[in-house]
């Protein structure tokens, strides 16, 4: 590769590079975080400090259902998938925002979406300003079983919600999602920033852990 070409090259990757943005989607692990009813409360110790051993650690107990987490199939289907049957690339995915704010989740919203199998569909309700009060695990918005079998149809990868949950008792919604090998993401927060964007990438790494959820950390690429 001669000089001219190795120049172009890099003008066209700065290029790309400055022209990136990335959000970030996940709520921020905490102590004092709410939980689902009957979930596991986390807890976030540290067990070894700079000034006695010369070193920091902390140790953490939590549920996997706590904060911005991924649902496997497992969860709800007894012989389910967990999170590590899944290959890295299933985590990553073009993603489309439905604007849900004061409506409820029906068909309708799919409509002029241009969603093809392997997508990531991004509920955006504005619910989660409740997050870490009491009433945010109370009475939320949830997915109509209508919505849940249209993006099955349209083999979508994962759908993500600012909710704790897609549903409620006995979690119809996420038996149909499960049933047809969708991921869950549960908690996300800040989707309105995705309000302006036509285009996103979406990244959502959960951690590596061998059951059926796990904590996810979930970023929104942009090219602007």
């Amino acid at each position: 590769m001669n000089s001219f070409c190795v120049n172009i090259f890099r003008k066209s990757f700065r290029f790309k590079y400055n022209n990136m943005k990335y959000l970030d989607l996940t709520h921020t692990f905490r102590n004092d975080m709410h939980v689902y009813p009957g979930d596991t409360k986390p807890e976030i110790r540290q067990t070894t400090f700079f000034d006695k051993q010369g070193f920091n650690c902390f140790k953490i107990s939590t549920g996997m259902h706590v904060g911005t987490h991924m649902d496997a199939p497992l969860h709800m289907l007894q012989n389910g998938k967990k999170l590590t049957d899944y290959p890295p690339e299933r985590f990553f995915g073009k993603g489309h925002l439905i604007d849900a704010r004061n409506k409820p989740i029906t068909g309708e919203l799919l409509y002029e979406k241009n969603i093809v199998k392997g997508d990531i569909i991004l509920i955006f309700t504005g619910f989660d300003k409740n997050f870490g009060q009491d009433s945010y695990y109370m009475s939320f918005p949830q997915m109509s079983e209508e919505f849940a079998q249209k993006i099955s149809d349209l083999e979508i990868s994962i759908v993500g919600m600012d909710t704790p949950s897609p549903d409620g008792y006995p979690f119809p919604i996420h038996k149909i999602l499960m049933g047809n090998d969708i991921l869950i993401i549960e908690n996300l927060t800040g989707l309105e920033a995705l309000l302006v964007y036509k285009e996103f990438d979406v990244i959502a790494l959960p951690a590596k852990y061998d059951c059926e959820a796990a904590p996810v950390r979930v970023i929104v690429k942009i090219i602007r």
